[in-house]
This record gives structure tokens, C-alpha cells and sequence, in this order.
């Protein structure tokens, strides 16, 4: 059973960037889709970013678009969201998730099947 782990979260200014990290551990870790989620408190879990296995399918929220990417170093089981231009509203628990049955909707964490534990993300004014 694959395992996620998230890491790079923390408090930033406006304007700001940080590098979230989502490392795989357990058995061979090919996926699908691999997904970022964010969850502001309150708020349900909304659809970030999702990359395909070769890298060669790109998906971004509107909201991210231009701000943010994502990549993956599948020598090193490890995918990545760069966030630039931080925004208070970007304030939220990320998640990454992977979905392996071959969703089409990448946007709907329903169809993600494993999750890490989070990491969380503050942008202050």
C-alpha cells in the first residue's frame, strides 16, 4: 500500500512562494493521476492541480492558474506544487492525493483513492 507524505507547508507573506512536497513510500508508486487538494476551514475540499503519470497532462484550478505548478520526479517517488504569488485566500490544508483507476473527472477528489495527511498553508496580508 503506497503512502503520502506532505511536506513544505507553512506561514508566508502576501506575495510570497513556497515548494510543497508529496513523497510516496510503500510499493511501486505509479498512478494515474497524482492531484493536489486544498481545504479552507469551513470550506469543502476544492481541486488544485493533477498531473498524469508521464507529466505530459496538466490540469490547474482558475483560481492557481499562473500561480502555481505542478511536476513530478517519479525517480524519486515525489511530486511537487511550486505556489507563486501567494494570496491570503490561498490560506488552506493541501493535500495530495492519487487516483490509479483512471478518473476523467481529475477534478473531483471523490475519485482519488489515496490521500496524505496534509500540510498546512498560510498567507498572511
Amino acid at each position: 500500500q503506497v503512502q503520502l507524505v506532505e511536506s513544505g507547508g507553512g506561514l508566508v507573506q502576501a506575495g510570497g512562494s513556497l515548494r510543497l512536497a508529496c513523497a510516496a513510500s510503500g510499493l511501486s508508486f505509479t498512478y494515474y493521476l497524482v492531484g493536489w487538494f486544498r481545504q479552507a476551514p469551513g470550506k469543502e475540499r476544492e481541486f488544485v492541480a493533477a498531473c498524469s503519470w508521464s507529466g505530459a497532462r496538466l490540469y490547474y484550478a482558475d483560481s492557481v492558474k499562473g500561480r502555481f505548478a505542478i511536476s513530478n520526479d517519479n525517480s524519486r517517488n515525489t511530486v511537487f506544487l511550486q505556489m507563486n504569488s501567494l494570496k491570503p485566500e490561498d490560506t488552506a490544508v493541501y493535500y495530495c492525493a492519487v487516483d490509479n483507476a483512471g478518473a476523467t473527472t481529475y477534478y473531483d477528489p471523490a475519485m482519488y483513492e489515496i490521500w496524505g495527511q496534509g500540510t498546512q498553508v498560510t498567507v498572511s496580508s
